[in-house]
């Protein structure tokens, strides 16, 4: 699978450390920043990754801020972004399965690396289910 991963300077560790289990996993991982700690602006990096989504260039996208909120706020402003940031693995699992959740926020101040790589996992290893699910998420768009 190809993944877009970007984060700001509040999700450096985590989203390096996310980086390298989904590539250790064998998928393809397209960073497109921040490489440093200097303060930048997750509006930004979420437009970074929600175009490559968007486009297609990127079957998956992850960000990383604080708390992961911002990032989905942000991502979420892009037509055909499903952006979440679920705390938990079923979370993680209900939204790729009903949502078609097509990014996924994380909060490195919020959640430790052990169980964000749970929810990346849950995350990525589950397909949208389609049927009535497929008919509200159809609804979301305008």
């Amino acid at each position: 699978m190809q993944i877009a991963i970007g984060s700001d300077h509040a999700g450096l560790r985590l989203k390096r450390a996310m980086k390298a289990h989904m590539e250790a996993l064998g998928h393809e991982v397209h960073d497109v920043g921040t490489f440093t700690e200097d303060s930048t602006d997750y509006p930004d990096h979420a437009r970074h990754v929600a175009e490559r989504v968007i486009s297609g260039e990127a079957d998956r996208g992850v960000l990383v801020c604080g708390t992961g909120h911002g990032m989905a706020i942000s991502a979420n402003k892009h037509r055909g972004v499903r952006a979440v940031c679920p705390l938990d693995t079923f979370s993680a699992r209900k939204t790729a399965a009903h949502n078609d959740a097509n990014v996924l926020c994380l909060g490195e101040r919020t959640t430790g690396e052990g169980l964000a790589a749970d929810i990346l996992d849950a995350w990525l290893s589950t397909s949208f289910e389609g049927g009535r699910h497929a008919r509200r998420v159809d609804m979301i768009e305008p």
